[in-house]
């Protein structure tokens, strides 16, 4: 996405920010059996529909902290509040092939809050499901992939990158 600076005329990229919450629990006795991340189908968005997705994940709004912008969607999507969120990465990622392609995300975890996760918006998610960091569903939306990878493996950096080139 490109904007117009009023002040020079110059066209510059937007970067558009997001804030993604990955919520996981401890499964078994005493958490032993492994984590367990919930994860949504995504419907009807016009964005990687058919596609499993973290459970809440949304634009950052004017005036939000990528935090704020967490929490809210995880109340909008999920239905869930007080969350103890625990930031993860912000990766920088770019698709040339979309009209949209410069993005910056913030992600999280939150293993506790308040209120049973649940679908509030059906229309756009068609499933809303438990599954274990070892055994997750595809298709997976890919630069969530990546970072579920890196939850699952450990050692994820602060800043990560998706869809640039190599150089």
């Amino acid at each position: 996405m490109t904007v117009t600076d009023p002040a020079t005329g110059k066209t510059r990229f937007a970067v558009v920010p997001a804030s993604y919450v990955f919520l996981l629990r401890e499964t078994g006795p005493g958490g032993g059996a492994g984590t367990e991340v919930l994860l949504q189908l995504r419907q009807n968005t016009g964005y990687m529909d058919g596609f499993w997705a973290a459970a809440a994940a949304g634009h950052v709004e004017r005036g939000e902290t990528a935090e704020v912008a967490a929490r809210r969607e995880a109340l909008e999507e999920v239905g869930v509040d007080d969350l103890d969120l625990t930031f993860v990465t912000a990766m920088q990622r770019t698709a040339h092939d979309l009209p949209i392609d410069e993005r910056i995300d913030f992600f999280f975890t939150a293993r506790s809050w308040t209120g049973e996760p649940r679908i509030v918006e059906p229309a756009k998610c068609a499933d809303l499901r438990w599954f274990p960091l070892s055994a997750l569903p595809e298709p997976l939306v890919p630069h969530e992939a990546v970072v579920l990878a890196g939850l699952r493996a450990g050692g994820l950096p602060a800043l990560s990158h998706h869809g640039f080139e190599e150089v």
